[in-house]
């Protein structure tokens, strides 16, 4: 199992409810993965964006802990590519003593 920050920003046009939904959605993409969310996500709220991104100048920025198996969120990772509402998303694989610092074990 690896550790992983996920990061995605979420259309600022959609209602807040909205784009929390979109939470769960990334959560059951994760979990149908074999992938554990540690914690809960990060949520930063609506924020302004450094540069407008699809002409649009606010997001709602969220943040999330995962372990899963190399390759297991590929198609999640897809998923948030070809959605509308997500402006951006940042997978990251983190070094193993981020990922303990962090709380998250990992066995390579």
């Amino acid at each position: 199992m690896r550790a992983y920050e996920l990061m995605v920003i979420i259309s600022g046009n959609l209602e807040e409810s909205a784009a929390h939904s979109w939470l769960n959605t990334i959560t059951k993409s994760v979990q149908n993965a074999k992938g554990t969310i540690h914690g809960t996500p990060d949520w930063w709220g609506k924020k302004r964006l450094a540069y407008p991104i699809k002409k649009q100048d606010d997001g709602y920025y969220a943040v999330f802990n995962i372990t899963a198996a190399g390759g297991a969120l590929d198609e999640t990772e897809r998923a948030l590519r070809i959605a509308d509402d997500v402006l951006r998303h940042k997978l990251l694989r983190l070094p193993d003593d981020e990922a303990a610092r962090r709380g998250m074990t990992v066995s390579a």
